[in-house]
């Protein structure tokens, strides 16, 4: 279950018109340990009664502003928004932890070692961290703030769904987030399959 000790705290709401949809802003903040971490939330529509699709998106500004194609990110985002968009109700939201949680200076210090041929796993372990530092407290909160029992989760990470599952709301669906492999992150997707389990096809 989520951790008792995650004070969750809404800072504002807004409406949020979109290229995909007139989307409501909310900004939160969870406080746990003495530690702040943020998050943005994109609701459309109404989320009840069944089950409402939702993305839980990790920040990155290199993808997600900068349309890199060393990852999958930007195209995963675009995704999630054109989905809920279609359906005309759901959630996305996005937490601020670059670089599956190292933070953004330590992503381009990994980048230097991919370029010198590390996989992203292999980078992230020369440089003293683990291949993924995310939790998933705050999503969990947020998804009881809004009353939510059971989700349809887009996303290729089978640990994702557990982590929601953990912090008391059902996957009753995990709906695969695949984006197209093209060369300059063939890489990469290889990397989240086969050392991270992430679902991904055509390899």
């Amino acid at each position: 279950m989520n951790s008792p000790l995650l004070r969750l705290e809404k800072v504002a709401e807004a409406d949020f018109p979109t290229q995909f949809g007139l989307f409501r802003i909310y900004g939160f903040a969870g406080h746990l340990d003495g530690r702040r971490e943020e998050a943005v939330v994109l609701k459309m529509g109404d989320l009840g009664p069944a089950p409402p699709l939702v993305r839980i998106h990790s920040q990155c500004l290199t993808g997600d502003v900068f349309h890199s194609l060393r990852c999958d990110c930007r195209a995963q985002l675009e995704i999630a928004l054109k989905s809920i968009a279609q359906e005309g109700r759901g959630l996305l939201i996005y937490e601020h932890q670059e670089g599956r949680g190292i933070g953004l200076l330590n992503k381009l210090r990994a980048y230097e070692l991919q370029d010198q041929g590390a996989d992203t796993v292999e980078a992230n372990e020369r440089l003293g961290f683990e291949s993924d530092l995310r939790s998933y407290e705050l999503p969990g909160a947020i998804l009881q703030y809004f009353g939510l029992k059971a989700i349809r989760l887009l996303s290729n990470n089978p640990e994702k769904v557990g982590a929601v599952e953990n912090a008391g709301v059902q996957v009753v669906e995990r709906v695969p987030c695949l984006a197209d492999i093209v060369d300059t992150r063939e890489a990469y997707l290889r990397t989240k399959k086969q050392k991270m389990g992430h679902l991904l096809e055509g390899f």
